[in-house]
């Protein structure tokens, strides 16, 4: 599809990767970017448009899409961590992952899924992680949202290729923001996750692979366990 002229809306907007998708929307053309976010004020750009948007906010989410009528590109964006975990800690803060990156993008989904049509189609992108298809003992319940989001998107894409709108699932490992700010390892820059998403969208490809880990791990899916090296 053609970025040039579209009018866009992104989760979690005012920091890391939503900002970066936010401000390659605006390169690439895009005439109007919804910055979604709990605290509209902390969008500091001014060529964006705030839009309060707590992704686990039924009344939040219904406002934005009744407000947004216009957008032709939605990327589900928003996204914690779970900070559990897998054998001591209590659960709440899975639970919390579940309901911001699963249940969340479920919403926005099912929210500007009609406006999108609406509007002639266009695209919903939502940010995964190579944890859709990893396990992470560190971080179990972060892995299991994204797997789960991961899912949805396929049902996603399923769902509503009839009214013509391009479901992208971007995967990534570490990128290199606040929520990965503790950990020593390679990382990929947010931007370069944005400019190929962007490139997606502008090629009407279903997914990202944004760096050789999530590469390497996508190609040993078929693997069975057996067989597959440990990753």
């Amino acid at each position: 599809m053609d970025i040039k002229g579209a009018v866009a809306l992104v989760t979690g907007a005012n920091r890391g990767i939503g900002r970066a998708f936010a401000r390659a929307l605006i390169e690439h053309g895009a005439s109007k970017v919804y910055a979604g976010a709990r605290n509209p004020e902390a969008v500091q750009d001014q060529d964006l448009t705030p839009l309060r948007l707590d992704v686990t906010n039924a009344e939040d989410v219904a406002a934005a899409a009744a407000a947004a009528g216009d957008v032709t590109i939605v990327i589900n964006n928003a996204g914690i961590g779970s900070g559990v975990g897998l054998f001591e800690g209590p659960f709440d803060g899975a639970r919390e992952a579940m309901e911001v990156n699963y249940f969340g993008t479920w919403a926005v989904s099912r929210a500007f899924a009609p406006v999108l049509a609406r509007n002639g189609g266009g695209a919903l992108v939502n940010m995964l992680s190579v944890a859709s298809w990893r396990g992470a003992p560190p971080f179990p319940g972060y892995a299991a949202s994204k797997a789960a989001q991961w899912s949805l998107t396929d049902s996603l894409r399923q769902a509503l290729k009839e009214q013509g709108t391009l479901v992208v699932g971007v995967h990534a490992g570490f990128v290199d923001t606040d929520l990965s700010a503790w950990l020593d390892a390679p990382k990929i820059t947010a931007e370069d996750v944005a400019e190929q998403t962007m490139q997606a969208l502008g090629n009407n490809w279903a997914e990202v692979l944004a760096d050789e880990p999530t590469k390497y791990v996508k190609s040993v899916l078929s693997q069975s366990l057996n067989e597959a090296p440990n990753s």
